[in-house]
């Protein structure tokens, strides 16, 4: 049901975005006053073309012509005077080179409180490089900016966007309701840290399809409060997999629910398939999610569920996790597993995983068979799983 709403909510915005240009007002920020040079600063162009379309009474859309736009912070705020919004990038938004330019706001290009935008097409380059040299030698940086993030947003359309090189993030969907995203590349080094490709939290009905993902840290992390996400059609690697959590960071903390990711290939990345959450009080919960048809090629762990989260041991040593985590499946997973252990389900003694299901599951070790390891799990196997469950 909820794809088929998408659907049709998608075909009428394409019809739409195909006469966009025709039949609507149209701010080019180029005759705004935009420089196409990628030196001079674009930003108010921008901001003026954001200030005409929100308040335009009328279908409106901004267009960005073919170049390279240089752009500090941007904020767009809503709500607008209409919930149809079309933004057609033909070109690239640069991020300043200086990273302490825009490094210590929180996002680069950020929306709140829209209803009914959509992106096509364009690319980000966030400049990410050097912050991220800054902070593998361990100097003082600031934390970066997160490339694009949408907020208390709702009826979003992301659609054959590149986001290069991002300080932090890539994309953030937060609070956010009906967001459909397709055709997605994001692209960062394996060793840039914490480039989340896609985060999702406080959301229902998103849709991330057909992209590719490689990144320095998850692909795309699922945070509290995520219901009705579909993940389907994706190359994650390199990168730390796909990943709900990490949670329990609070106490009171909304569960994450009806969760499908499907037809995913995972490329020499530190996990798959992964569920983590910190070893502490949380009224939490990972409920209903399905991980189906997928392939592993050279992946550290490739299903791994790990409610002793405790980095550094910071803030949880000899606690343990409060999240509730039930009715998992796992169908028609295959591939490779860089470790011996290639299924671990490492859960709490207090809350022990509950309804595990894992069917058709072959992963193997360096042309062997690789080996599970399960601590207070509870679940059962179906048709041919290898490695061997431990329930």
């Amino acid at each position: 049901m909820l794809k088929t709403k998408v659907s049709i909510v998608l075909s009428i915005l394409f019809v739409i975005t195909d006469l966009t240009l025709a039949a609507t007002t149209v701010f080019n920020v180029v005759k705004l006053g935009a420089k196409p040079d990628g030196k001079t600063d674009s930003t108010k162009a921008f901001v003026k073309a954001w200030n005409g379309a929100c308040g335009s009474v009328n279908s409106a859309a901004i267009y960005v012509p073919s170049g390279r736009y240089l752009i500090k912070n941007l904020l767009f705020n809503g709500p607008c005077k209409n919930t149809n919004i079309i933004i057609r990038i033909n070109g690239t938004l640069v991020a300043p080179t200086n990273y302490n330019v825009i490094g210590n706001s929180e996002n680069w290009i950020a929306f709140q409180w829209v209803t009914g935008v959509s992106i096509y097409g364009g690319t980000l380059d966030g400049k990410g490089i050097a912050l991220w040299a800054c902070k593998l030698a361990k100097k003082k940086c600031p934390e970066g900016a997160t490339s694009l993030s949408f907020t208390n947003s709702k009826d979003i359309v992301i659609n054959g966007l590149k986001s290069l090189n991002s300080q932090m993030f890539h994309i953030v969907i937060n609070g956010c309701e009906n967001v459909y995203m397709k055709g997605l590349m994001i692209t960062a080094s394996g060793n840039s840290p914490n480039t989340d490709g896609i985060h999702v939290q406080l959301s229902t009905g998103v849709t991330i399809m057909s992209s590719g993902i490689k990144t320095g840290d998850d692909c795309i992390s699922i945070g509290p409060g995520t219901r009705n996400l579909w993940i389907e059609h994706i190359a994650c690697g390199p990168g730390h997999g796909i990943s709900i959590g990490s949670l329990a960071k609070d106490l009171d903390e909304q569960g994450v629910q009806n969760v499908t990711v499907k037809t995913v290939v995972f490329t020499g990345t530190q996990n798959g398939m992964r569920i983590k959450a910190w070893g502490r009080p949380s009224r939490g919960f990972v409920k209903g999610v399905l991980f189906q048809h997928a392939v592993m090629k050279n992946v550290q762990n490739p299903l791994v569920i790990d409610q002793n989260y405790c980095p550094r041991n910071e803030g949880c040593p000899n606690q343990v996790s409060g999240i509730k985590i039930s009715q998992i499946t796992y169908q028609d997973i295959q591939g490779t597993s860089a470790t011996q252990v290639a299924v671990k389900f490492d859960c709490s003694t207090k809350n022990p995983c509950q309804g595990i299901k894992l069917e058709n599951v072959k992963l193997t070790y360096q042309n062997q068979p690789a080996v599970s390891m399960c601590a207070n799990a509870d679940g059962s196997a179906h048709g041919i799983v290898e490695p061997a469950g431990c329930f």
